[in-house]
């Protein structure tokens, strides 16, 4: 370890990272020290190359030109398991973890506790997953199914699972996209006591103020490139902006006055029931209207996402009435909500809004292929064709339509699951977090198009746990908390009052 400045030595650089990928130079002559004991932040768009250098430092992918070095002496890490071994741990932003296995076997999975090197020692892997648990203060058993979690219950086994290797480097991507207020400050108060013990931590998040107020160093990257790179005092987000995105907008205001239709879609008294009793989804009704674009608010758990999933015929147990442009829904399957103009861009767009191992093209047209259907057989030039008008309409960064969409960064991933849903031409369009893991050009590219659809008399229905999203782009704000809506509200209502629907238990003097 070298160069200490303020207390912080590095403890692994690399100086002149290259890596090309076909069609593409992600990393171009990247310098780039890791400082120990601090919170070394990394920011930039989507496809700035920021997923990719953590790769190279967490040996999953390899440099094309440069070095890495720690403690002096240049490293070669060619597999995942080799940047372990050095002390090197990463959460990716998308989760990787096995549903069909428990909390404690996905933690320990590859380095099980083993008793006399005959089989795994399930009452230590317990025991040791219990002890993490209670560290990231979560109320959770080891033998949980994964499946039976939240994705920011998920996304907190994936924290366990890195820590459980004794990381002496530890790299964050998005580590607060699927977490709830309270689950973020005790991921916060973890990184300050990981820092305490010496763990350099790689921080990669698009919410800049929480950039501003956990990072020590600031690194930003821009098409592959390092366009900033200093300690944390003195840096406000005006600076972080403009090395991030130049002369781009990080605004989405409204460009011209909303003009509202009629009723394009209700829903009436919508229930579903918990498995240990009680509702997930209360009773919930509401309704959206031709242009009109609706916020629904909450915190993780309020069934905001299980209120989409019912909408989308997700879960056979659920009950009540549905109206789609004034004609009762009566269909069963998602394929016929979707005939019936109903699309989903869902949270978790990895598990539920993607196929990894097909092709951009393939992907962004899987909803639609009927369009392209000419006596029995695809025609593939109109398929192409569709494909790259949605690829040019939503800006998506791509080398070649073939590529796998596993390719992409995870914003642009999000907008070929956006490109999708609109290829089915939807009257109403529900989306589910839609800017989660979205830079901040990406995002106001996103919901320019919002805007546009609107205008154009689409009715939208989005869920986000970003008050200043909900606030900015909302015509009608509708907050659900404990499975009911506990408030609705016009556009230009004040932060505290959303906040004190959201949160029963607060009174709106405290939200304040």
């Amino acid at each position: 370890m070298t160069a200490e400045a303020g207390g912080h030595p590095i403890g692994l650089s690399i100086r002149g990272g290259v890596k090309v990928y076909p069609g593409t130079r992600a990393l171009k002559g990247v310098d780039f020290d890791l400082r120990m004991g601090a919170v070394n932040v990394l920011v930039g768009e989507n496809g700035a190359g920021k997923s990719t250098l953590m790769k190279v430092i967490a040996g999953v992918e390899s440099l094309t030109e440069g070095r890495i070095e720690m403690a002096g002496r240049e490293v070669h890490f060619r597999s995942k398991a080799d940047a372990v071994k050095a002390g090197i741990g990463i959460v990716f932003q998308e989760l990787n973890l096995f549903p069909n296995l428990t909390v404690a076997e996905n933690i320990f999975i590859g380095h099980e506790p083993v008793r006399g090197g005959v089989d795994i020692d399930q009452t230590a892997q317990a025991r040791a997953t219990a002890a993490l648990m209670a560290r990231l203060e979560q109320d959770i058993a080891p033998e949980t199914p994964l499946d039976h979690l939240r994705v920011g219950q998920q996304q907190i086994v994936e924290i366990a699972k890195a820590l459980s290797q004794d990381a002496r480097i530890l790299i964050l991507d998005e580590p607060t996209s699927a977490l709830s207020a309270a689950e973020v400050e005790v991921l916060f108060r973890v990184i300050a006591e990981l820092k305490s013990q010496g763990v350099g931590i790689v921080y990669i998040s698009h919410r800049l103020e929480e950039l501003i107020r956990v990072g020590d160093y600031i690194t930003v990257l821009r098409d592959g490139e390092i366009t900033g790179s200093r300690p944390m005092a003195g840096v406000d987000i005006p600076w972080i902006v403009r090395a991030m995105i130049g002369g781009k907008t990080k605004e989405f205001p409204r460009t011209q006055a909303a003009a509202f239709g009629d009723e394009v879609f209700r829903a009436e008294d919508v229930t579903l029931p918990r498995a240990g009793g009680g509702y997930a989804v209360d009773h919930v009704s509401l309704s959206v209207r031709k242009g009109e674009i609706v916020g629904l608010y909450g915190l993780m758990g309020a069934g905001r996402t299980e209120f989409l999933e019912c909408v989308m015929a997700q879960h056979p147990g659920s009950g009540g009435r549905m109206v789609v442009d004034g004609t009762p829904l009566t269909e069963r399957d998602v394929a016929g909500r979707i005939a019936r103009g109903i699309a989903l861009i869902p949270e978790d767009r990895k598990r539920d809004g993607l196929v990894q191992i097909m092709a951009i093209r393939e992907n962004l047209t899987l909803s639609s292929l009927g369009l392209f259907t000419r006596a029995m057989h695809l025609d593939l030039k109109a398929e192409a064709a569709k494909a790259m008008e949605f690829v040019k309409r939503l800006t998506i960064k791509i080398a070649s339509p073939e590529n796998p969409v596993s390719s992409l960064s995870g914003g642009n991933q999000q907008k070929v699951v956006i490109g999708k849903a609109l290829m089915t031409s939807p009257k109403i369009l529900l989306m589910d977090e839609p800017s989660r893991g979205i830079d901040i050009g990406a995002k106001a590219e996103v919901f320019r198009t919002m805007r546009e659809l609107a205008a154009q008399g689409l009715g939208i229905l989005f869920v986000t746990s970003d008050l200043d999203e909900v606030m900015a782009l909302s015509d009608r704000i509708l907050v659900m908390a404990n499975g009911r809506i506990s408030g609705e509200y016009p556009s230009g209502t004040d932060a505290a009052t959303v906040i004190a629907a959201a949160t029963p238990h607060i009174r709106k003097d405290q939200a304040a």
